[in-house]
């Protein structure tokens, strides 16, 4: 059904939502759904681990006994509980936060959202990891900033180039993801992290630390986060999705006393607050069930399947093809030759039906990049290998 005229659109919509692209990746969600496709494109926690029959029960208690309560309106911070399971959480990792410091959001792209809302201006300058992730990205666009890019290298993002443009363009804010960074994988060294906190510090600088796959790290040591170092500058988002359910869309932003009050604020005019049923779903599973044991499930599955897809890519992918090794998250980030376009890769995997997300909506500014990104967590390891090999097919097709 057409509301418009093509020539009616451009004075219609608001200048803000001109600016926004689409998303790439549900895009290709819509393309991938036949049951014979082998897609590694989807950015989804593996299904087959929700623990859907705990998560029932905990329901059936909810109902049973506060059916009232959980049905009923509630505050916008957050149900009290959760966030003080969220603290202790903190406190196990030699962190100290309030849980009145801690706003649960409805998944952390709403934390995302409200971040936007309250500290960006049009124009500001916003700085980002290249390539930095998808969903940042469209956020962040709704408040018109002018990204500053700055590139990863293998321990984390370049920090002179980092230190560099905060100084020229004394940004308002960075977002960064330290730990299995999306799209690429990689995660911050500890020195690297010590870094980025005392230059946040000497500029006095606010970073925005996103970390949703902390918990899923599946090789090498766990490393503090960067608001270990530099909490007065971090505002530090953490969310359920990835270790509980994405569905119940549950997650949470960490920030100071003066900026937590803005975001209540935000917060409040945007939905008034998360579901509270949702709320004190997850709370009473986290609770009388061992997270522990399910997050060792996970784990090990991820990293199988991670095994799986750098075994397939070292055996099938030409020597001159470059993939990053996470230890943990759910993505890897392949790199092809100089001058080759993962958008005509893309368009040949449809036709093997495999699919993939090419590397462009990852970066500001290109409408082509050699760079693609991998989902391993929702494919077992038997499937990642045929998909490589489609995949392996299709880049010789695209060189010959």
């Amino acid at each position: 059904m057409k509301f418009l005229r093509q020539d009616q659109q451009k004075e219609f919509f608001s200048e803000r939502i001109k600016q926004v692209p689409r998303s790439f990746i549900r895009d290709i969600l819509q393309v991938a759904v036949s049951p014979d496709f082998i897609s590694f494109a989807g950015g989804l926690p593996n299904k087959k681990f929700f623990p859907a029959s705990e998560l029932k029960e905990s329901a059936n208690r909810l109902l049973g006994k506060l059916s009232g309560d959980v049905l009923q309106y509630s505050n916008s911070e957050g149900y009290l509980p959760l966030r003080e399971y969220i603290s202790t959480y903190y406190s196990k990792k030699g962190i100290d936060i309030h849980p009145s410091n801690i706003l649960i959001t409805t998944g952390s792209q709403q934390a995302l959202d409200l971040l936007g809302k309250t500290l960006i201006n049009e124009g500001d300058f916003v700085i980002l990891e290249e390539p930095s992730y998808l969903g940042a990205i469209q956020a962040f666009s709704v408040f018109q900033p002018t990204f500053q890019c700055v590139p990863l290298m293998e321990d984390g993002i370049n920090t002179t180039l980092f230190e560099e443009t905060l100084k020229r363009t004394c940004a308002r804010l960075s977002y960064l993801i330290p730990n299995f960074q999306n799209p690429s994988g990689i995660s911050y060294s500890e020195e690297t992290r010590k870094k980025v906190a005392e230059i946040a510090i000497n500029n006095h600088h606010f970073l925005i630390e996103d970390d949703p796959y902390g918990e899923i790290r599946f090789g090498g040591n766990a490393l503090p986060n960067i608001y270990t170092y530099a909490p007065s500058n971090t505002l530090l988002l953490g969310t359920f999705s990835k270790t509980v359910a994405p569905g119940l869309r549950i997650g949470w932003v960490v920030a100071p006393d003066e900026i937590m009050e803005k975001l209540i604020i935000a917060k409040q005019a945007a939905d008034l607050h998360t579901d509270i049923f949702a709320q004190q779903l997850v709370y009473d599973y986290l609770t009388n069930n061992p997270i522990d044991e399910h997050l060792k499930i996970i784990r090990n599955a991820y990293s199988i399947q991670a095994n799986a897809m750098m075994d397939a890519l070292e055996k099938h992918f030409p020597d001159d093809i470059s993939f990053t090794r996470p230890k943990g998250g759910m993505f890897l980030w392949a790199t092809l030759p100089k001058g080759y376009s993962s958008m005509e890769l893309f368009d040949l995997a449809l036709k093997k039906k495999v699919a993939f997300v090419p590397g462009t909506p990852f970066y500001i500014g290109k409408t082509d990049s050699n760079t693609m990104r991998l989902n391993f967590s929702c494919t077992d390891p038997d499937t990642i290998f045929e998909g490589i090999k489609r995949l392996a097919d299709c880049i010789r097709e695209l060189q010959n």
